[in-house]
């Protein structure tokens, strides 16, 4: 099993950040359910990417991959099914997003995917909201959690679910889109609202009607017909948090391109939280400058919004002066693993003044100092603890490591090309 060395490094240079995981999913599904030709520049490649291939295919969708595109043609909506299991690997979104599009259809339909997605990712908010629209949904353990099995199709009406995890109303949503008739969403708890965004930036752009009404409620008309579209995926700021942390606690300057500031994606607020720490950013078109500064200071931040930035920010407050809290993380304990206890139990391990209180997540100025970390098979901890490490003083070992492949797979390579002091030990 592939390994993480890393010693305290000076970074310096230029870094393209790799398309974004969120609208490479999204451009699939979409050009998916088209009718006619999409093409998708700039995809990401990873994992994720070609598990969300696999399902449309079995949906009916056709799809060439290129080194550098994505040919699509699209089923025009009319989900059709395969005797194979749908397979969401490790990717939350191919799961909920699929397992909705699977009520579209009459026949039953199985989705599962690996250890994480079976014991980690909830789906009851889902299966509730499904099972008002009249689809037989069961999680074959009883536990709701996939493995599920699904029967369609979905019937226009009105539904309810918990909406503290996005990916549950955006898969509500896009089942909708192409339902029969008219459906209308009631949603509880509404959290991590630039998500929704996102899906609803798609239904802008293909001119799928609805209405939303404070993400309490949406109305979706159905019977949803587009032609296929030409879309370059973005950079993605999730990926970029990673470069902007090692910058300030290394203290170094770095250049970071390939993003788009106008994207409807959460994690761009990443850059105002460093900056609201004292972080020197520089906007200048797709690029960001980041500037020494080894004065940050802690702060007070809910995180909702962004909520995959936890970890990043958990480790870049051990190097600002006093307290940060992160408020608002509960969704984060949902996630490839339980994120919030997971960093506090790893940057312990380092010598972290870390803890979870009513308020949050409570981080004190700490001074790290190397150790063996174990990133439970999570990208965003893998890549977090790396920073860290780069940032701290003596050797620190962490692994598994394959897992960054999820959404930055040239990590390993750019940021040794930038100094870092960051080996792979077989």
């Amino acid at each position: 099993m592939r390994r993480f060395q890393v010693r305290k490094s000076k970074l310096q240079g230029e870094i393209t950040i790799p398309p974004s995981k969120s609208q490479t999913l999204r451009a699939i599904l979409f050009a998916s359910l088209a009718y006619g030709k999409s093409t998708i520049y700039n995809y990401l490649n990873s994992p994720d990417t070609f598990c969300m291939i696999e399902a449309c295919r079995q949906f009916g969708a056709t799809i060439t991959v290129y080194a550098d595109k994505l040919e699509i043609i699209g089923l025009n909506g009319q989900i059709t099914h395969t005797e194979d299991v749908i397979q969401a690997g490790n990717s939350g979104i191919v799961l909920r997003f699929c397992a909705a599009l699977s009520a579209l259809g009459s026949h039953p339909a199985v989705i599962t995917g690996d250890y994480s997605i079976r014991h980690q990712r909830p789906m009851h908010p889902l299966i509730q909201g499904l099972k008002k629209l009249g689809v037989n949904v069961e999680s074959m353990r009883g536990d709701n959690f996939a493995p599920l099995i699904i029967k369609g199709p979905l019937k226009p009406g009105h539904t309810t679910l918990d909406g503290s995890d996005s990916q549950h109303v955006s898969a509500l949503l896009i089942a909708s889109a192409f339902a029969l008739g008219p459906t209308t969403i009631e949603v509880s708890n509404a959290g991590e609202k630039p998500w929704i965004d996102m899906t609803l930036y798609w239904f802008d752009r293909l001119g799928i009607p609805y209405k939303n009404l404070h993400y309490q409620n949406y109305e979706i008309k159905g019977m949803t017909q587009y032609p296929g579209f030409n879309y370059s995926v973005p950079g993605d700021f999730s990926s970029a948090a990673f470069p902007l942390a090692a910058a300030l606690v290394t203290q170094s300057s770095l250049k970071i391109n390939n993003l788009d500031m106008k994207d409807p994606q959460g994690d761009k607020k990443v850059v105002e939280v460093f900056r609201k720490m004292g972080a020197k950013i520089d906007i200048e078109n797709n690029y960001l400058y980041v500037h020494p500064n080894a004065n940050l200071e802690g702060s007070i931040f809910d995180i909702n919004d962004f909520i995959d930035a936890i970890t990043i920010l958990a480790t870049t407050a051990c190097f600002a002066k006093g307290k940060t809290i992160l408020k608002n993380i509960a969704v984060a304990k949902t996630k490839e693993c339980n994120r919030v206890t997971c960093i506090i139990k790893e940057l312990s391990k380092m010598g972290a003044i870390i803890q979870e209180t009513n308020e949050g997540l409570e981080i004190y100025h700490s001074s790290l100092k190397g150790a063996t970390l174990d990133s439970y098979n999570d990208h965003r901890m893998a890549m977090s603890l790396s920073i860290a490490a780069m940032g701290a003083t003596g050797l620190t070992q962490i692994n598994p490591i394959d897992c960054i492949n999820k959404t930055f797979p040239t990590f390993i390579q750019d940021f040794q090309a930038l100094g870092a002091n960051l080996e792979v030990m077989e």
